[in-house]
């Protein structure tokens, strides 16, 4: 099996994800499913504990271009967030924030040497593209805040689950 690096990132901004898209659903659903979702986060950081511990050590220098990586992306959502705000686009921000995350994902896969990373930034652009038109076509928060929400958390549990060997660890044991 080969080592992961930063083995709790995939959950840990899944479960923020699953926030976002949970608080644009009604405060009994939405705590409902916020509940669920923070289950499947408790889940999943427990097994991948007891799988890789705090994981393996990132190359020279990874660490600080790690934590530069997310420094500028966090700064980049927080500056689009606000300019989308302050021109009446705010229902943009989710859909926008994203995609932005989507290339900063994409950008992180070389850093970490995982495939599954480029695809994920590729469905979360593409995610917020449609985040982006379901806002720009519908009133309220649901489409481009629940839907895009919802769906970025669970799409960042399944690479991490895929990404660490969980998934083909449990398709070996419904095969056997």
């Amino acid at each position: 099996m080969r080592a992961t690096r930063v083995p709790y990132l995939e959950p840990i901004v899944g479960a923020g994800w699953w926030t976002v898209g949970a608080a644009a659903l009604d405060a009994g659903l939405g705590t409902v499913v916020l509940a669920a979702g923070l289950g499947v986060t408790a889940v999943l950081v427990m097994a991948l504990r007891s799988r890789y511990g705090s994981g393996d050590p990132l190359p020279r220098g990874g660490r600080g271009r790690f934590l530069r990586l997310l420094g500028i992306t966090a700064a980049l959502v927080a500056v689009a967030v606000t300019v989308l705000g302050r021109f009446s686009w705010g229902e943009l921000a989710v859909p926008v924030a994203a995609a932005m995350i989507g290339v900063a994902s994409m950008t992180l896969s070389g850093q970490l040497d995982e495939r599954s990373l480029i695809a994920l930034g590729g469905a979360l652009m593409v995610l917020g593209a449609a985040g982006a038109l379901m806002a720009l076509s519908s009133a309220g928060a649901l489409y481009p805040q629940g839907v895009v929400g919802l769906a970025a958390g669970a799409l960042f549990w399944l690479t991490s689950a895929h990404r660490t060997g969980l998934l083909a660890e449990a398709r070996y044991r419904v095969r056997r």
